[in-house]
């Protein structure tokens, strides 16, 4: 039986992080997440302690007691430096899409864990060996590409770096196993293989919105009846957020080519606030759920 790592560091409490933070705590695992004041700490916890409360609930309505969920809750930290890492044998930088801050946070957390520690980025779409390149340890880092909402997604995408060693993917692949997701094991290119061909039907769905061919719920229901798609393009682009969209569309557009150039609707609606699910309004509108 494999065995989790007994303390997950978690960079970043957004959406993303709060998620990586409920499966590992769910799985039995002790988790500080890391943030960078503490109003944005706070905000994590809390986050991470509602969706842990919405498991505890889902197990009482299956007949469990919901006790594994509970004693996670006790399981979290937060913290403001990253110093509370120095334990940690995994940590996963899950901080926003930005290949600056990317570079700057994951330096910021392998000079506070220990050296045998493997380091993860749940990057999109940057390059894990770009990513590599400022670190002093790049065999002992990878990409751990979890997917949103993390605690509906069965998948996680493993990105082996060109240094990265082989036994470092084979515990990652281990770890994700244990969480109960499937592991796809992918080599470093632009987008990986989810993101490329997930923003490439976005992006195409996108373009269809603004020529007029169909409403947003239409396309959606094409792809969902049609081709068995499970929410539609436009409804993964608002739960995933525009702007994150936005982002890896513009990383490989640079890298790869033409095909990804976002389209002017995506750019206005950014610019708009019109994010999706997190600002209440995208290509649908959103209660807060």
């Amino acid at each position: 039986m494999t065995v989790l790592p007994t303390h997950v560091g978690v960079l970043g409490g957004g959406r993303m992080g709060a998620g990586i933070a409920h499966a590992f705590l769910l799985a039995g695992s002790r988790v500080t997440i890391v943030e960078r004041d503490r109003q944005a700490a706070d905000a994590a916890a809390t986050r991470v302690r509602v969706d842990v409360e919405r498991s505890i609930a889902h197990d009482r309505g299956r007949g469990s007691n919901g006790a594994q969920a509970a004693d996670a809750v006790a399981a979290l930290a937060v913290a403001t430096d990253a110093s509370a890492f120095a334990d940690c044998p995994l940590v996963v930088e899950a901080v926003p899409e930005d290949r600056a801050l990317k570079t700057a946070s994951l330096e910021r957390a392998e000079s506070a864990m220990p050296p045998d520690g493997i380091l993860a980025s749940n990057t999109s779409s940057i390059s894990i060996d770009d990513l590599a390149r400022g670190l002093r340890r790049p065999r002992r880092f990878l990409g751990l590409h979890f997917f949103n909402p993390v605690p509906a997604s069965l998948l996680v995408e493993i990105v082996a770096g060109a240094e990265t060693d082989t036994d470092v993917v084979a515990r990652a692949r281990e770890w994700v196993t244990a969480l109960g997701r499937t592991p796809v094991v992918v080599r470093d290119a632009p987008g990986f293989a989810s993101s490329r061909l997930g923003v490439l039907l976005g992006l195409e769905a996108i373009r269809m919105v603004e020529e007029g061919v169909a409403e947003p719920a239409d396309i959606d229901a094409a792809m969902v009846l049609g081709y068995r798609h499970p929410l539609g393009p436009l409804r993964t682009t608002d739960l995933v957020g525009l702007d994150v969209r936005l982002g890896i569309a513009e990383e490989l557009h640079a890298r790869v080519g033409e095909r990804f150039a976002p389209p002017a609707l995506l750019r206005r609606m950014v610019a708009e606030g019109r994010l999706g699910r997190k600002s209440g309004r995208g290509f649908y509108e959103w209660s807060d759920e």
